[in-house]
C-alpha cells in the first residue's frame, strides 16, 4: 500500500518561500510509468494541479505558475518537493501530495494521495 505524507510550515510570510515535502512509502519514485504531483485547494475553491515530477526526473508544471514553482526530489529518502516563491495571501492554501499512474500520453490516473497540509499565507 503506498502511502504520501506532506509536510510544511503551517505558516509563510509575504514575499517568501513556501516549501513542502511528500515523505512517500510503500512505493519508490523512481518505478517507472508514475509521476508524483502536486496540487492544492485554496479555501471555498477547487483543485489546482500545480506541476509533477516523473519517476526519471522530468517536471512538468502549470503554466500559471511556472515562474514561480520548482519541484525536486530527494530518491535516498523517496521524498519530493515542491518550493513556491514569492507567495501572497492568495497562495494560502491545502496543498496535496498525489501519485499518478501514466498509461500513455494523455491517458493517467491520480491513484495515491495524502492527507494535505494546510499553508496559510501572512505577515
Amino acid at each position: 500500500q503506498v502511502q504520501l505524507q506532506e509536510s510544511g510550515p503551517g505558516l509563510v510570510k509575504p514575499s517568501q518561500m513556501l516549501s513542502v515535502t511528500c515523505t512517500v512509502s510503500g512505493g519508490s519514485i523512481t518505478t517507472t510509468y508514475y509521476a508524483w504531483s502536486w496540487i492544492r485547494q485554496p479555501p471555498g475553491k477547487g483543485l489546482e494541479w500545480m506541476g509533477a515530477i516523473a519517476f526519471d526526473g522530468d517536471t512538468y508544471y502549470s503554466p500559471s505558475l511556472k515562474s514561480r514553482t520548482s519541484i525536486s526530489r530527494d530518491t535516498s529518502k523517496n521524498q519530493f518537493s515542491l518550493q513556491l516563491r514569492s507567495v501572497t495571501p492568495e497562495d494560502t492554501a491545502v496543498y496535496y501530495c498525489a501519485r499518478v499512474r501514466v498509461y500513455s500520453g494523455s491517458n493517467y490516473e491520480f491513484d495515491y494521495w495524502g492527507q494535505g497540509t494546510q499553508v496559510t499565507v501572512s505577515s
